[in-house]
């Protein structure tokens, strides 16, 4: 089963902190480079893995999607997420993304934001929603880079001049990485850019965008602490087509 550290009480009060929780999608830097790579919501019916709070959940209806599914292993998230919405077109529900069955052909968008890496059987996940998605529709996602995924704890250190450097830390060397992040002992999967990649192109998905997500001027201006975001990708937005 996927580590549901959502549901830890001090982990769920630190992530209500973050400003992508107080704010939404909004909040989230990425976004607007996210949300070009969606289709046209209008009557499309959606699946949204690992849909937290629910924010994407309310705004492909608030865009015209005829059906949202909302899925988090977390029921601290889904208990937010019901509470913000009373939309009967939107449904939350509890499940594992480690073991998914959806109904095949079932959807036209898969979306998910930052849940992937906490998956460790990816191929299975990939496979599945390969299999619910019609022919012709998009999975959209961001997961945290390889690269940022990389180092152990503390992440940024200083170097011998005084710069913040980012080590990389046993890139090749896949597998869990234990992280102290908001609460210790957070569990997330390390894989490399190609074997991700490839896992979608294995299980029948072709690539249509990959994006090293980096701020941009206009972003830094509004939030400077972003600034450190350039000097190495944080995450990495991809578009895959069924």
């Amino acid at each position: 089963m996927t580590q549901n550290i959502y549901d830890d009480p001090d982990f769920f009060e630190g992530y209500g902190q973050l400003g992508r929780s107080r704010f939404g999608l909004a909040g989230a830097p990425e976004w607007p480079a996210l949300r070009a790579l969606l289709p046209e919501m209008r009557d499309l019916r959606v699946v949204d893995l690992g849909c937290g709070y629910g924010w994407f959940c309310r705004w492909a209806r608030e865009n015209n999607a005829s059906t949202v599914l909302g899925l988090d292993v977390s029921e601290k998230m889904l208990e937010r997420a019901r509470s913000s919405s009373e939309d009967p077109a939107i449904c939350y529900e509890r499940a594992d993304l480690e073991r998914l069955v959806l109904p095949e052909g079932s959807f036209d968008l898969a979306y998910s934001s930052l849940a992937f890496h906490y998956v460790q059987d990816l191929a299975g996940l990939f496979a599945e929603v390969y299999r619910a998605l019609v022919p012709g529709s998009r999975l959209v996602f961001s997961i945290e880079h390889p690269i940022y995924m990389a180092p152990t704890n503390p992440g940024w250190v200083i170097d011998g001049e005084g710069r913040k450097t980012w080590p990389i830390d046993g890139y090749q060397m896949e597998g869990p990485r234990v992280t102290d992040w908001l609460a210790k002992g957070v569990i997330k999967q390390h894989r490399t850019l190609g074997t991700l990649l490839n896992l979608l192109i294995g299980s029948g998905f072709r690539i249509a965008h990959v994006e090293e997500w980096g701020p941009t001027d206009e972003d830094i201006a509004a939030m400077p602490a972003l600034g450190e975001e350039r000097e190495r990708p944080m995450m990495l937005l991809v578009a895959a087509e069924r």
